[in-house]
């Protein structure tokens, strides 16, 4: 029996493309790059801000990295401030999450997204109480689709890998669980396909949150 799930947080959990889209163009902008469209943004997320903007500043032409520093330093700073833009959870969220609670089911969020942004997307989404351990990136712990933010979280809940459900909507969050020993279901309502979640190997693939309930 499965007794925890470990959520991914954008694309997941969250609708947070547009936020994500305006600190990305905001950032950007000065060096006369951009704007980029939503669907770009959805390939250019999902492996930490950094490699977001390589991506973006590489879809620009500036394949060299030369305004990366720079790039990376404004991004940093607008999300800092900006990191709720229009941000909101999916449909059928909130329900799936009581759910979980009711049955005495652990919940936990790992995210690429920095840490403290991570946390303050949360507790404005869902509370200060809805997840038993937040995790965002943290200097000293690899990013995605290293597993070690799954055992970390693993060892705090005293839980063990057969008994974890990972959720994420990427191919890096179904190399995470599978990486940790996870059972994986992809989500089809975030931002990459069926076909990247069926490459990524996922173990099941859902179309709404609710559906989750049927593998744990």
């Amino acid at each position: 029996m499965k007794r925890a799930v470990i959520f991914d947080l954008d694309g997941t959990l969250s609708d947070s493309i547009a936020s994500i889209k305006y600190c990305g163009d905001a950032a950007l902008e000065p060096f006369g790059f951009g704007p980029f469209g939503v669907e770009q943004y959805k390939y250019f997320v999902g492996d930490g801000a950094a490699n977001l903007v390589r991506r973006a500043l590489a879809a620009a032409g500036d394949v060299e990295l030369v305004h990366f520093d720079q790039a990376f330093a404004r991004y940093r700073e607008i999300f800092r401030e900006n990191c709720m833009y229009q941000v909101k959870p999916y449909e059928g969220i909130p329900e799936l999450l009581a759910a979980l609670r009711g049955e005495g089911k652990k919940t936990a969020v790992l995210s690429n997204k920095p840490h403290m942004e991570t946390v303050r997307v949360i507790e404005t989404l869902f509370g200060r109480d809805c997840f038993d351990m937040v995790l965002g990136q943290q200097e000293g712990m690899a990013l995605k689709p290293s597993p070690e933010g799954v055992f970390r979280i693993l060892d705090q809940l005293g839980l063990e890998q057969k008994e974890l459900v990972y959720l994420g909507d990427t191919a890096t969050d179904m190399q995470t669980g599978k990486s940790a020993g996870a059972f994986t279901v992809g989500a089809l309502w975030g931002f990459r396909d069926r076909a990247e979640l069926e490459q990524g190997g996922a173990d099941a693939i859902i179309g709404h949150p609710l559906e989750l309930l049927g593998f744990v």
